[in-house]
């Protein structure tokens, strides 16, 4: 999963269940079990008693143990077969939150557990409930959140009676949605109330270790509301999972990195070790690179910082490579993946890499004929222990390439429509560097601008998704990700992703601060320049005109039309300064080409050529990440 693991443990509970009054059975009465973020607990503390009421329900009981897991919020949409999960949820301290679609919902979930790192829950009735979640579940199994999806599926007496929104092995294939695999970490059908210390204590020891872990609760209705009688729930003392490289893994490490010069390449999984990190970089004199997730881990205003490689990512990268290379490249957190490397061996040094990961089987993977040194770590541990053990370098006075940053030419007299670099300028100045609100980039062309222009220069503000790069990912999670900061978080997106799915409805509802930047060129852009660059013609990727604004306005929220580049930077301090959802629906110059050549080039290296123009020519996928 490419993530580490630090922090306060999202387990901590202060104070043990109380016993429910008759006739409460769903209804939570202490606040005191909410996550405490500032204890340093050295394990779990009990969060359940020996015994609960014998009047409290099997979705109370529920509700009370993710209450106990630190579960802040619940995303989904509700339906008749969960009606009992759903009010137990909504009479618990867990914020309930009704989208509009279950996808967006997932990816607003996974955004809330990065945002503040406590585990959050999907919930969503029977049948289509389950397979509209399954793209955004998807997602947080390849991001690395935490997130518990919560289904209702069809009781037993009724499976293969043909009843309405049928959930069984009837209707749905029982392997990878009701069975752990590639979708789930764990997933299980709760037939009794007997299985509950199990799952109960399953599931928190899974939210104890380090990386992600999704998981698929499935609650037949009946089960829901049957009673949780002289049942002994467990009470755990479980300290989180440490993950330290042994010292002849680090004694090895030393000596790799110790007999050359190294460069340092930074992924999402290094992000709660940024401090660590800088100061080694600094103490060594490495230069640094970083993968699209893993933009302001290190500062990227850093003299030795010298770009982001693979999609949407800097030149500056390769001439470093090509100039200067180092024996070798420490890689921490990331997976080496398509959208970090696109495999290129221009990356690769001579001595190879020295790859840090939690998960043992990410080194050597994407390059398997690289001598790789492989070492499982949690990120922070392992660089506490290089920074202990390798020696200063000499002071140097080589500079390192830089990210290039092209003048942006003058306006026109007529500044319309919007140049993208100069809107990214403009959110670089006023929400970057003017705000503290999280920034997230859509897939497609958004995201390649975004990467390549704005920068960071601290871990966590900015999300994009790589491996899975679903449409809508963005758009909906900015939600997600502006409530659990508890502020604005901003979502630079497509046309296109604002149209298959948003939550602007929602936002509006739970007065969400989000603010959507639309990037309007009437085109699934990203397609429309890749097929003509690959020379694929006949392609149709054009989007009739849309107006966002009036969209937005029509479900509630602020809006403004921006079509000139002299207003872009007063309708950003207008979003900003709102207390409200805010879309800014900008005209953008579809013509100005997206820094995406490398995605063009991996296409074209695994095989995708160009065709002629004929009706009877063999269409071609074009990935939108």
């Amino acid at each position: 999963m490419s993530q580490n693991y630090t922090g306060s443990n999202p387990l901590i509970t202060t104070e043990p269940y109380k016993e429910l009054p008759a006739n409460s059975d769903v209804k939570s009465t202490s606040n005191s079990r909410k996550l405490d973020e500032s204890e340093n607990s050295k394990g779990i503390q009990p969060f359940l008693n020996d015994e609960i009421a014998p009047t409290l329900s099997v979705a109370g009981a529920i509700a009370q143990m993710l209450e106990n897991l630190g579960v802040g919020y619940a995303f989904g949409v509700a339906g008749g077969a969960m009606a009992s999960l759903w009010g137990a949820l909504s009479n618990s301290s867990i914020k309930v939150l009704n989208f509009r679609h279950e996808a967006g919902a997932a990816f607003a979930a996974t955004e809330a557990y990065f945002a503040n790192n406590r585990p959050t829950v999907v919930f969503t009735t029977a049948g289509p409930g389950i397979t509209n979640a399954i793209t955004g579940l998807f997602a947080a199994r390849g991001e690395g959140a935490k997130v518990i999806l919560l289904s209702a599926c069809t009781s037993a007496p009724q499976r293969g009676r043909w009843a309405i929104q049928e959930t069984s092995t009837y209707t749905l294939p029982n392997g990878g949605i009701f069975t752990s695999g590639a979708l789930f970490n764990y997933a299980i059908t709760i037939e009794s109330a007997s299985q509950l210390p199990q799952i109960f204590r399953k599931l928190a020891l899974a939210m104890a270790q380090p990386g992600g872990f999704v998981a698929h609760l499935s609650i037949p209705t009946a089960v829901q509301t049957s009673l949780v009688e002289n049942i002994a729930l467990p009470q755990l003392d479980v300290a989180p999972f440490g993950m330290t490289a042994s010292k002849e893994a680090i004694a090895k490490s030393v000596e790799l990195l110790s007999s050359g010069p190294f460069a340092i390449w930074v992924g999402f999984g290094a992000r709660d070790a940024a401090a660590e990190i800088l100061q080694l970089a600094e103490k060594t004199g490495a230069g640094v690179i970083c993968s699209p997730r893993g933009k302001g881990i290190f500062p990227e205003d850093h003299p030795q910082f010298v770009g982001v490689t693979g999609l949407g990512g800097h030149a500056s990268v390769l001439t470093y490579m090509e100039q200067q290379p180092p024996l070798r490249t420490l890689v921490l957190g990331t997976r080496l993946g398509e959208p970090t490397s696109f495999w290129s061996s221009a990356l690769v040094p001579k001595g190879g890499f020295v790859h840090v990961d939690i998960d043992p089987e990410v080194p050597g993977v994407a390059y398997p004929h690289v001598e790789t040194f492989g070492v499982r770590s949690d990120i922070k541990a392992f660089v506490e222990e290089l920074l202990q053990q390798l020696p200063d370098a000499p002071d140097s006075t080589i500079s390192l390439p830089r990210p290039e940053h092209k003048a942006i030419e003058p306006a026109t007299d007529v500044d319309y429509p919007v140049r993208p670099e100069v809107l990214m300028a403009a959110i670089q100045k006023i929400v970057v560097e003017g705000s503290d609100a999280i920034v997230m980039a859509e897939c497609g062309n958004s995201f390649t601008w975004s990467t390549h222009l704005l920068q960071f220069a601290e871990a966590n503000r900015y999300r994009v998704s790589t491996g899975v790069g679903a449409m809508g990912h963005a758009v909906t999670g900015v939600l997600g990700a502006a409530l659990a900061n508890n502020g604005k978080a901003v979502g630079i997106v497509g046309d296109g992703a604002m149209l298959m799915n948003n939550e602007i409805s929602t936002a509006v509802k739970y007065k969400i601060p989000a603010i959507w930047i639309v990037l309007n060129d009437a085109r699934y852009n990203m397609c429309h320049q890749g097929m003509k660059i690959l020379g694929l013609k006949g392609a149709d990727a054009t989007i009739p005109p849309t107006n966002f604004a009036m969209i937005a306005r029509g479900m509630g929220a602020e809006a403004i039309v921006v079509v000139r580049e002299s207003d872009i930077e007063t309708a950003l301090e207008q979003a900003i300064a709102s207390t409200v959802p805010f879309l800014i629906d900008v005209v953008i110059d579809a013509d100005r080409p997206a820094p995406s050549g490398g995605r063009n080039k991996s296409l074209a290296a695994q095989g995708i050529k160009s065709t002629p123009a004929k009706s009877t020519a063999k269409q071609v996928s074009f990935p939108m990440v």
